[in-house]
C-alpha cells in the first residue's frame, strides 16, 4: 500500500525551489553584471525588513543566538558562498556538487537523531546526483578547486540550516521566522557587498524590476514557503525539493532562450524529477522521529 503523502505541503514547499529556479534568468536578463553579492544583499535585507515589519512579532529573547546562527546558515553564508561557486564554477558544476544537499541532511538526522535513512531515500538521493550531472555536466566543465569548496561549503551550509530550522523553530508565525532570519542575513552580507561590489549604476525600469522579483519572490514568498514546508516535512524531504531549482532554470532556459535539451540531458531530466518524487514516497513511509527541540 502507498504511504500517504501530503501533496498540498509538498507542492507549496516545491514553489519555493522552482521560483528559485527563475533567479538566473532574471540576473542574467535584467540586473547589472559582477555584482553578486549586491544582488543577494537586495534580495534578502528589503524582503527581511518587509515581513518583520508586518509581522511585528519579536522571537523570544533564548531563540536570539539561534536564530541568529539560523539566518548565517540559510542566508547570509550561503548566499555569499553560493555567488562565490557560481562566478568560479560553470552553473552545472556548481548545481552538481550542490545536489547532495539531501545526503548531508540524511547523514545528520542519522548521526544526531538515530534517525537511519530509508534506503530508497539514499539511492534516490544518489540518483539525483548523477541525474543532476548528466542534465548539467560538458566535457570541457572547470573544475576550480575554490569554487568546488565553496559550493560544497554553500550546501553544508544549506543543509545545516534546513535541519536545524525544524528542530530550533522559536514560537513565532512562520512570517516572523522568515523575516528575522532575511534580516539578518542581509545585514550579515551588506559589508560584503559594499567592500566586494562595485557601486551600483543608474539603474533603468527592468533592473528595478528584476530587483523587486528577487526581493518579493525570490525572498519573501519563497523563503516564507520554505521555512512553512520546514515545519510540516522532513528535513530530507524539503532538501530533496531544492533539485528543483536547477531543474527548472534548464526549463526556462529550454523554453524561453531557446537552449537544446536532448539525449542524456532529458534522461537527467527525468531522473532528477524521479529521484525527487522517490525521496517524498521514502520519507512518508518513514516512522515520524521525534523532533529534538522542536
Amino acid at each position: 500500500m502507498m504511504p500517504r503523502i501530503s501533496w498540498g505541503n509538498v507542492l507549496l514547499t516545491a514553489l519555493a525551489p522552482v521560483i528559485w529556479g527563475s533567479t538566473y534568468i532574471v540576473t542574467t536578463t535584467f540586473l547589472p553584471p559582477d555584482r553578486p553579492f549586491t544582488a543577494a544583499l537586495l534580495r534578502c535585507l528589503p524582503a527581511g525588513l518587509l515581513l518583520s515589519l508586518f509581522v511585528r512579532r519579536l522571537p523570544a529573547r533564548r531563540d536570539w543566538g539561534r536564530l541568529a546562527l539560523l539566518a548565517a546558515l540559510n542566508i547570509g553564508c550561503f548566499q555569499a558562498l553560493l555567488f562565490v561557486a557560481a562566478y568560479r564554477l560553470p552553473g552545472g558544476v556548481a548545481a552538481v556538487v550542490g545536489a547532495i544537499q539531501p545526503l548531508l541532511v540524511m547523514g545528520m538526522a542519522w548521526s544526531l537523531d538515530g534517525a537511519r535513512p530509508a534506503r530508497v531515500a539514499v539511492w534516490a538521493s544518489v540518483a539525483g546526483v548523477l541525474g543532476m550531472a548528466a542534465l548539467l555536466l560538458t566535457p570541457g566543465a572547470a573544475w576550480d578547486a575554490l569554487g568546488i569548496a565553496a559550493a560544497l561549503a554553500g550546501a553544508a551550509c544549506m543543509a545545516a540550516g534546513t535541519y536545524l530550522a525544524r528542530r530550533w523553530r522559536p514560537d513565532v508565525p512562520v512570517l516572523a521566522f522568515t523575516g528575522w532570519q532575511l534580516l539578518a542575513g542581509g545585514a550579515m552580507l551588506l559589508p560584503l557587498a559594499l567592500l566586494a561590489d562595485p557601486p551600483l549604476p543608474a539603474l533603468g525600469s527592468g533592473a528595478v524590476m528584476g530587483y523587486a522579483y528577487l526581493s518579493l519572490a525570490g525572498a519573501l514568498v519563497a523563503y516564507a514557503l520554505w521555512f512553512r514546508g520546514i515545519a510540516r516535512l522532513s528535513p530530507v524531504a524539503v532538501s530533496s525539493l531544492g533539485l528543483l531549482s536547477p531543474l527548472t532554470a534548464v526549463i526556462l532556459g529550454w523554453a524561453l532562450l531557446g537552449q537544446s535539451m536532448r539525449g542524456w540531458s532529458l534522461l537527467g531530466l527525468i531522473t532528477v524529477f524521479g529521484s525527487v518524487l522517490a525521496v517524498q514516497w521514502a520519507q512518508a513511509a518513514a516512522p515520524q522521529q521525534r523532533v529534538l527541540g522542536a
